[in-house]
C-alpha cells in the first residue's frame, strides 16, 4: 500500500514519487491513477492534466529514474569495475528501480519496455565510450562493446535481482551486501582488466 508522498515537493514531482512506488510495486497494468493521486496528495484529474495517459506517466516515471542514474554513475573505460560498483550502489539504494524495469520488460507493449530517446542516447554515448577505450588501447577488444555492457550491468544487478538468493543470505545485513558488492567488482576486474594496470 502507498504511503503518501512528501508535501515539501513541487505537485508533479510528488505525482513522479508516488507513481515510482505504485509502478514498482504494481507494474503498469496493475497499477492504478487513482492510488497515485491519492499518495501524491491530489486529484486524479491533476495527474491527468500533468500526464495524458497512465502509460505516459510510466514513461516519465522510467526517464526520471534513468536520469538520476546518469547523475550517479560514470563509466570510465579505464575503471569499468568503479563503474560495475557505482551502479551496485545506486541498485541497492534504490531496489524500486530495479522493480520498475522488470515489469517494463514484462509489459507488453514496446513503448513501455523501452527507455525513451534519453535513454538510447545514454546507452549509445556508453558504447561509443567502450569503443573508444578500445580504439586507444584501454580495454581489450576481445568483447564487442554492446558484450561489455551487458556484463557490467548484469554483475552489477545481479545480486539485488537475484531475491532467491537472499534467502540463502541476509539481503540487508551491511556485511553480505559488502561481500556481494566486492564479488562483482573483482570480476568486472577479471574481465576486463585495464590496460594501465
Amino acid at each position: 500500500m502507498l504511503e503518501g508522498v512528501s508535501t515539501t515537493l513541487a505537485p508533479k514531482e510528488r505525482v513522479l514519487a508516488a507513481a515510482l512506488a505504485e509502478f514498482a510495486e504494481h507494474g503498469v497494468a496493475g497499477a492504478r491513477v487513482d492510488r497515485i493521486a491519492r499518495a501524491a496528495k491530489t486529484s486524479k484529474e491533476r495527474v491527468y492534466a500533468y500526464f495524458r495517459s497512465k502509460e505516459e506517466l510510466y514513461v516519465a516515471v522510467a526517464a526520471d529514474q534513468l536520469r538520476q542514474v546518469m547523475d550517479r554513475t560514470s563509466l570510465d573505460p579505464a575503471d569499468l569495475p568503479g563503474y560495475v560498483g557505482e551502479l551496485f550502489d545506486f541498485y541497492v539504494a534504490h531496489p524500486e528501480m530495479l522493480r520498475l524495469v522488470g515489469w517494463g520488460r514484462l509489459e507488453p507493449n514496446e513503448a513501455l519496455a523501452g527507455m525513451g530517446a534519453a535513454g538510447l542516447a545514454s546507452l549509445r554515448a556508453k558504447l561509443a565510450t567502450i569503443a573508444q577505450g578500445q580504439a586507444d588501447g584501454i580495454l581489450d577488444d576481445a568483447f564487442e562493446p554492446i558484450d561489455v555492457l551487458l556484463l557490467l550491468v548484469h554483475l552489477s544487478m545481479g545480486w539485488s535481482m537475484a531475491v532467491e538468493l537472499h534467502q540463502l543470505e541476509d539481503a540487508n545485513d551491511p556485511a553480505v551486501v559488502a561481500r556481494r558488492r566486492a564479488a562483482a567488482v573483482l570480476a568486472a576486474q577479471r574481465l576486463f582488466p585495464s590496460a594501465g594496470r
